[in-house]
């Protein structure tokens, strides 16, 4: 399972920052939570493929969560999609996508399974497969919102190879069987049970997606023991006021709810615009709750990274929060053969640091020294596109 922030911004996006929208990556799936402006053209930057978009979900329809959605319906009908897209949304997604289907005069060769979910429910499982499913929960905003969890189902244990071939059993069938969790009768009469040849249940991977919302147990409940929180930290501390009369969270909101969940990872996203640097909205977080980062677009999140690193890879790089708007790269030191530092030697004379007279008697003003730029030695290459944040508070041994 593969987390990649698509858009962290609230409410407008800046120079750095795009409309919300989170992506989980599955077994080659794509599930988008909330889906603002542009969140396609940040799909096609982060190495994601929109044809592989299986279930959208819509927290709450103000505007910049579902602005991108009827843009991205239209990029799917013309890549001549064929499989049902399901949209999971409150009470009235339909009427709009379908509405402005028609307005556009847009025929789809593709079928859309809406769930709806009304106002005032508690708990309601809105996708259900063999291999996972999604729960949604009211949260507490200025307008109804749902926040949503994504559970993998616990996976069959491992099977005892050598135990179950000196029983006699070598048919693949026996095996799904076995592992299926259901005993099996040999030929000879002797029974065999599972859970002598399978070994415990492995719990599966979980995601909760907190959109807008004040603290309240409902975000405790969907987040409770997963993998990874993904929680909006709109404001600081400093605009807690602010944060309660607009229903959004502070950082130590956000960290509030991870220790209650007791989530293995904190991620915190959805950033006003007034902070052009967001680490204050960390250091507030991580005084209270650890492990917990800043949510950056387009960088991947791993629930397992030694078997999932390299597999979702961003198209574009990602930019260093401390290198300044126009600047250019540093300087690469250059080395000789033995792997010491090559230095440029004096020109003869240039020892002599006492400033130069002329017949007159006057000092002479030093020319300036030519500056030595690797990056205009470089002929007609330009540097790559810098698009977006990376924090030097990272754990690159999970990102």
């Amino acid at each position: 399972m593969i987390i990649v922030p698509l858009g962290v911004a609230s409410a407008t996006p800046t120079a750095v920052r795009h409309l919300p929208s989170v992506a989980l990556w599955r077994e080659g799936d794509v599930h988008l939570f909330d889906c603002g402006e542009n969140a396609q053209m940040r799909m096609l930057q982060a190495g994601l493929k929109r044809s592989k978009i299986e279930n959208i979900f819509i927290s709450h329809f103000d505007m910049d969560h579902y602005s991108g959605l009827l843009g991205l319906i239209t990029t799917l009908q013309l890549q001549r999609r064929e499989k049902t897209l399901k949209i999971v949304g409150p009470k009235g997604i339909r009427e709009f996508v379908e509405w402005n289907v028609k307005f556009a005069n847009i025929e789809l060769n593709f079928d859309i399974e809406y769930v709806e979910v009304d106002e005032g429910f508690e708990l309601q499982r809105v996708v259900d497969t063999d291999e996972y499913y999604v729960e949604a929960r009211p949260l507490n905003h200025t307008s109804f919102c749902m926040g949503f969890r994504f559970q993998e189902k616990d996976k069959p244990g491992k099977v005892d190879a050598e135990k179950a071939h000196s029983l006699g059993i070598t048919d693949d069938e026996q095996f799904k069987t076995l592992k299926a969790g259901e005993d099996i009768t040999l030929e000879d009469g002797t029974l065999v049970k599972s859970y002598d040849i399978v070994g415990h249940p492995r719990p599966g991977d979980s995601f909760a997606y907190i959109s807008d919302t004040k603290y309240c147990p409902n975000s405790v409940k969907l987040a409770m023991n997963t993998n990874i929180l993904y929680h909006e930290a709109t404001f600081s501390d400093s605009l807690a006021d602010k944060a309660a009369e607009t229903g959004h969270s502070t950082s130590s909101d956000a960290a509030r709810v991870a220790n209650e969940a007791q989530t293995k990872l904190l991620v915190i996203g959805h950033f006003s615009a007034r902070y052009t640097n967001p680490f204050v909205l960390l250091r507030e977080a991580r005084a209270k709750f650890f492990p917990a980062w800043l949510a950056t677009e387009l960088r991947p999140i791993y629930t397992n990274p030694s078997q999932e690193k390299g597999i979702v890879k961003p198209k574009i790089q990602i930019k260093e929060m401390d290198e300044k708007p126009g600047s250019k790269p540093p300087k690469r030191k250059k080395f000789d053969k033995g792997g010491s530092k090559r230095f440029r030697s004096r020109k003869s004379g240039s020892s002599d640091r006492r400033p130069q007279r002329d017949d007159s008697g006057e000092r002479r003003k030093r020319r300036p020294e030519r500056q030595n730029n690797d990056y205009n030695n470089q002929g007609s290459s330009r540097p790559t596109k810098h698009i977006t944040p990376r924090t030097p508070f990272d754990n690159f041994d999970r990102f």
